[in-house]
């Protein structure tokens, strides 16, 4: 496909912000499931790397001057997205979910398009998917 100076420009997401009512409990969460270390941190957000992604998590509370005039909706809204993290074995990955806390949503399941997969939440009400 040739690309054209309009979508030249598009390499990879970067940064994916998040906007958490408790920054602490976010920041445990991330830390006990994902297992990974913080790369920045301040006492407005905290930062982990996702491969090549910033994973962002910031106070819903400063998230006004970062989108306005659009309005920052709180967890209870319902959520809009899924984040998917592909696995190599998602019963396994389940039973290390379980391990560290987790409470799935769904799953294990076989999709129709042909995918295992799993769901739960964090706890600022964003979803996450592992899939095979």
């Amino acid at each position: 496909m040739e690309q054209t100076a309009s979508n030249s420009w598009v390499k990879e997401i970067a940064a994916i912000t998040l906007f958490v009512e408790d920054l602490s409990a976010a920041k445990h969460f991330y830390q006990q499931v994902f297992g990974l270390p913080v790369m920045f941190e301040d006492k407005d957000s905290c930062v982990f790397k996702f491969g090549n992604t910033l994973v962002n998590l910031l106070k819903s509370t400063e998230a006004k001057e970062l989108i306005e005039p659009a309005k920052v909706a709180s967890r209870d809204a319902g959520s809009r997205f899924v984040f998917t993290i592909g696995v190599d074995d998602v019963d396994a990955m389940c039973k290390e979910l379980a391990s560290r806390g987790v409470k799935l949503l769904n799953g294990p399941m076989d999709r129709p398009w042909g995918v295992r997969t799993a769901s739960f939440m964090d706890p600022s009400g964003y979803i996450w998917e592992i899939a095979k």
